[in-house]
C-alpha cells in the first residue's frame, strides 16, 4: 500500500483570500488538516484556514507542551519542545502509514521562520513531501504600509527579534532596508537596537498585517506593552524614502558638478581615519583606535571587520567586500568630503598589506583635495603570532605577501631569494586560498635553498579567536596543505632556536646578537 502525502502548506499573513489558489485546493481535497495550537486549543492557522475546509475532514490537533513559560521538562524549555516535535511527527506518520494525505497548515511561509519545517525534518526523507509557499509576513507588512521594501541593488536583512540587542543593531545599520520578526516580549530590545543604529525613525511598526485588527503605526509612537508576538518592524527603502523626499537617487554626477562640490566643501570638509583593529577581538584594539572608533560618524570597512566593532548611537555602517579596496576608500572620501567624520577600519595595523594605503591612493584625486586623511596604527598579525611561540622576530626580519593579485609572482620569488640569502626571519602574510595552493611550496623549495631543513617555522591561525591554533615545525617538515588565507606564517633565520619548557610547550626565538663572520 502507497503511504500519503505530506503537504508543508503556506496560509500568508493573515487575510484568508492572500492564500494561494494550491494551497486552497489542497486544504480542501485533503484527508487530514494539521496545525499547531497552543494549550488554550485556539489556531490562527486553523481560523485562515477555514473557509477552505469541508465536512469529513480528520483535524489533527498539535498542541504545543510549552510557549514561553517555564518547565519541569528535565531538558529544559528546548528537551520538552523537542519531545513534542517527535510525538508530532509520530501522530502525522500513522496517518501517512495509512494512505491519507496530510496538510500541515503554517502561517506565512513554511520555510520562512515556519513550525512545519521541524516536521519536514522529521518526515520529508521517509514520506512524499511538498511545500507550498505562502506570502511573508514582511510582504504583507510592506503591501500594508504601502512602501517598497528594496529597491535598485539595494540589501534587505531579515531579522529575528530575539538576537542580542547589540548584534540587531549592528545588522540593522549594516543594512539598507530591514524587517525584524518575533516582536513580543523583544519589543524593547528591537526598540534599543534601532536607536542605536540610527534607524528608528524610518521604522514601521505592523500588527496582524492583513487581518482585520491590524495596526500600523511609526515604531517610536508604539507602546511596548501592546505589542503581540505576531507583529513586525520595517525599515523600508531608503531610495523610496528619498524619493517620497524629493530628492535624486542614483543620479551620475557629472565631473564639473563633482568639480564644484570639491571646491565649495574645502570649509565643511570631514575626516577620513584609518583604524586598526588589531588580529581579532576588542581585547586586541588600542584605547587610541576605540577613542576613534566611538566619535566617528560612519565606519566604512569589510564586512567582518565592521562585525568586530560595536554598533553606537547614530553611527551608520558602510560594509562591502574583501576585494574592493579602491571603492571602499572613494566612499569613505566621498563621506568625508560631504563633512563627516569616517572611520575605515582594517584588521590588524592598517598600514600593513591593509587599507591605509588604498586610502591615501584614492586620496591622490583632486575630488578629496580638502579631506584630511590620518592613520592609527594596530597590532599587526605578525607580532600576534609571534607572541604566541616567544620572539621569533627578535632580530631583523621581513614581511612579505604571498598574495599575486596586486604584484606578479616572479616579483614575489626574487624577494624570496633575497631574503634567503640575507639570512632574515620571513614573517609571511596571505600565504595561501582556495585557488593558490601552490605558493607554499614554491615558497618552501626557495627558502630550502639558503636555510636548513630543519629551520623552525612558526603556523599560527586565526590568532586572538576561539578557532586559534598555533604549531611549531621546521621548514622541511610542516604541512602545506594545513596553510589557509587565515594564517601567518614565521620562517627563521639560521640563528633561531626551540626549546621546550616543562610544561611541553615550545619557545621560539631568534637572539639579538648576531656572531662576526
Amino acid at each position: 500500500m502507497s503511504t500519503g502525502t505530506l503537504y508543508g502548506v503556506g496560509l500568508g499573513p493573515g487575510d484568508p483570500e492572500l492564500l494561494t489558489v494550491r494551497a486552497a485546493r489542497l486544504i480542501g481535497a485533503a484527508d487530514v488538516v494539521a496545525y499547531h495550537c497552543a494549550r488554550h486549543g485556539r489556531s490562527i492557522a486553523r481560523s485562515v484556514a477555514e473557509p477552505y475546509l469541508r465536512e469529513g475532514q480528520h483535524e489533527e490537533r498539535l498542541m504545543y507542551p510549552v510557549t514561553t513559560e517555564t518547565t519541569d521538562h528535565p531538558g529544559g524549555y528546548e528537551g520538552a519542545i523537542a519531545d513534542f516535535y517527535e510525538w508530532a511527527a509520530k501522530r502525522l506518520a500513522s496517518h501517512l502509514d495509512a494512505g491519507r494525505d496530510v496538510v500541515l497548515l503554517c502561517e506565512g511561509d513554511p520555510f520562512f521562520y515556519g513550525s512545519y519545517m521541524h516536521m519536514h525534518e522529521r518526515l520529508a526523507g521517509t514520506y512524499p513531501a511538498e511545500v507550498v509557499p505562502g506570502v511573508t509576513s514582511v510582504s504583507g507588512a510592506a503591501a500594508r504600509i504601502g512602501a517598497p521594501l528594496v529597491e535598485r541593488d539595494e540589501v534587505l536583512t531579515v531579522l529575528p527579534g530575539t538576537l542580542p540587542a547589540p548584534e540587531l543593531a549592528r545588522r540593522l545599520a549594516d543594512t539598507d532596508a530591514a524587517a525584524v520578526l518575533k516582536l513580543g516580549r523583544t519589543f524593547g530590545g528591537v526598540r534599543d537596537a534601532l536607536a542605536e543604529a540610527g534607524r528608528l525613525d524610518e521604522a514601521v511598526y505592523v500588527e496582524r498585517a492583513t487581518w482585520r485588527a491590524e495596526r500600523v503605526e511609526p515604531f517610536a509612537e508604539v507602546d511596548a506593552g501592546s505589542v503581540p508576538y505576531f507583529s513586525v518592524a520595517v525599515v523600508p527603502s531608503p531610495a523610496a524614502a528619498a524619493k517620497r523626499r524629493g530628492e535624486t537617487v542614483g543620479a551620475p554626477e557629472s565631473a564639473a558638478a563633482a568639480a564644484s562640490k570639491t571646491s565649495t566643501t574645502s570649509e565643511t570638509a570631514g575626516e577620513v581615519v584609518v583604524v586598526g583593529l588589531g588580529p581579532a577581538g576588542p581585547d586586541w584594539a588600542t584605547p587610541e583606535a576605540e577613542r576613534e572608533l566611538s566619535r566617528a560618524e560612519h565606519l566604512v570597512g569589510y564586512g567582518p571587520y565592521l562585525a568586530r566593532v560595536p554598533q553606537r548611537a547614530g553611527q551608520r555602517r558602510h560594509a562591502s567586500g574583501n576585494r574592493v579596496e579602491a571603492d571602499r576608500a572613494a566612499e569613505a572620501l566621498d563621506l568625508a568630503r560631504d563633512g563627516a567624520t569616517v572611520a575605515v577600519v582594517s584588521s590588524g595595523d592598517p598600514g600593513v598589506f591593509a587599507m591605509a594605503s588604498a586610502v591615501l591612493e584614492r586620496a591622490e584625486d583632486p575630488r578629496w583635495a580638502d579631506v584630511a586623511v590620518r592613520v592609527v596604527p594596530g597590532m599587526t598579525a605578525a607580532s600576534a603570532a609571534a607572541s604566541r611561540v616567544g620572539a621569533p622576530l627578535g632580530h631583523d626580519y621581513c614581511v612579505l605577501s604571498l598574495s599575486d593579485r596586486l604584484k606578479p609572482w616572479e616579483v614575489i620569488e626574487r624577494r624570496l631569494r633575497a631574503a634567503g640569502e640575507a639570512d632574515l626571519v620571513v614573517a609571511l602574510y596571505n600565504p595561501a586560498s582556495r585557488s593558490r595552493r601552490d605558493q607554499v611550496e614554491t615558497t618552501r623549495r626557495v627558502l630550502l635553498e639558503h636555510r636548513d631543513p630543519g629551520t623552525p617555522v612558526v603556523l599560527a591561525r586565526a590568532v586572538g579567536t576561539d578557532e586559534e591554533s598555533v604549531r611549531v615545525d621546521t621548514l622541511a617538515g610542516f604541512d602545506a596543505e594545513a596553510v589557509d588565507m587565515r594564517c601567518l606564517v614565521i620562517v627563521g633565520s639560521s640563528r633561531t632556536r626551540v626549546r621546550e619548557q616543562r610544561d611541553g610547550t615550545r619557545l621560539v626565538w631568534t637572539p639579538r646578537s648576531y656572531p662576526p663572520e
